[in-house]
Parts: C-alpha cells; sequence; structure tokens
C-alpha cells in the first residue's frame, strides 16, 4: 500500500460539521441517523448535514448495505476494509475494524488486509471477493475471468450487492478523504 499522507489527526475536516441539535440542523433527520447508527451523529453525518438530501440519501443507502442485504457481515466488512485501506482512509478503516472483529475477523487477516496482501486464512470466495475489490478499485473495468471466478461463489443478488457495495464504499473513503474527514476525537 502507499504511505499515508502526513495529515493532521486534529484538523478540522474541509467542510464544518454542523453542531448536533442546532437550529441548522433537521431534527427529524438528526433522530433518523441516531436511530439508524445505534445512538450516535458521527462526524461524518455531521459534515453530511450541511446537505439534508446528501445526508438522508447517504443514510438510506448505507443502511440498506450494512443491515438489510444477503451478504455475510464478514464479507461486507473484509470488503470495506480493504477500500479504507487502498484509498488511506484511516478513519473509515478504523470505524470499520470493531465491526471486522465481531463478524470474526481475526487482527492478523485485518492487518494483512491493511499492507494490501490477500490474506492466506480467507476462503476461496473471500480471496477472489478480495480481489474483486481490489479491481474495482484501483482498475474499475474487471476483466472477465475474475468476474467469473467471483461469481462462481455467490448467487446473482450477491454480486449485486457485492457490487454495489464496493462502489458504494470507494464513494465513502474518496469523500473521507477528499473532505478531511479524519478522526472522532
Amino acid at each position: 500500500m502507499n504511505e499515508p499522507q502526513e495529515l493532521n489527526p486534529l484538523a478540522e475536516p474541509r467542510v464544518s460539521a454542523v453542531e448536533a441539535g442546532s437550529a441548522d440542523v433537521d431534527a427529524a433527520l438528526e433522530n433518523m441517523i441516531r436511530a439508524e447508527r445505534g445512538g450516535r451523529l458521527l462526524l461524518l453525518y455531521r459534515v453530511l448535514l450541511n446537505s439534508p438530501p446528501v445526508a438522508f440519501g447517504w443514510l438510506k443507502l448505507f443502511t440498506a448495505l450494512r443491515q438489510q442485504t444477503a451478504l455475510p457481515g464478514r464479507l461486507r466488512e473484509l470488503v470495506i476494509l480493504r477500500i479504507a485501506a487502498i484509498h488511506q482512509a484511516e478513519y473509515e478503516f478504523e470505524a470499520h475494524v470493531p465491526f471486522a472483529r465481531t463478524e470474526g475477523l481475526a487482527d492478523d487477516t485485518i492487518e494483512s488486509l491493511h499492507r494490501g496482501e490477500v490474506p492466506a486464512a480467507l476462503s476461496e470466495a473471500e480471496q477472489d471477493a478480495v480481489r474483486y475489490t481490489d479491481c474495482m478499485t484501483r482498475d474499475v473495468r474487471v476483466p472477465k475471468p475474475l468476474y467469473d471466478s467471483v461469481a462462481r461463489h455467490f448467487s446473482q443478488r450477491d454480486m449485486l450487492e457485492l457490487t454495489v457495495l464496493i462502489g458504494a464504499y470507494n464513494m465513502v473513503s474518496r469523500v473521507l478523504v477528499a473532505l478531511e474527514i479524519q478522526s472522532e476525537h
């Protein structure tokens, strides 16, 4: 992986975060975000609340991808961590490590993903999914042999959900990096 850029983890995002509960925030939307994100209003959402339609659409898309798809949580977190590592989106990577651990990923597997390796401890289907993630993230176009290799493990629905998950989390990391959203602290 590329070496991370030197960023000040205490720096403010390029687009200011709105204050929770302020008059500038749609209270119903803030409550909806909290309800769908375990009672929390993360820094990313406080930035997104600068545009209520974007914040709402983002919330609905990522709630669907993280909570309503048929993909195993372990696979979902593998993909998210890999994308965050490729884009050096440390905020995203750090936010998803606890979820990855909950889904059964060992710390050595998580560290391998961060280093850009395809962990040997993964199943063949998971390794193919990591390669698919790498290709979609770096090259966008996926060669037919790679697609076919991944698709033999998954249903049509799974392939759609996996592909949308990869595309969506590429968006997340690119927004986080471009706007320098770095830390909750």
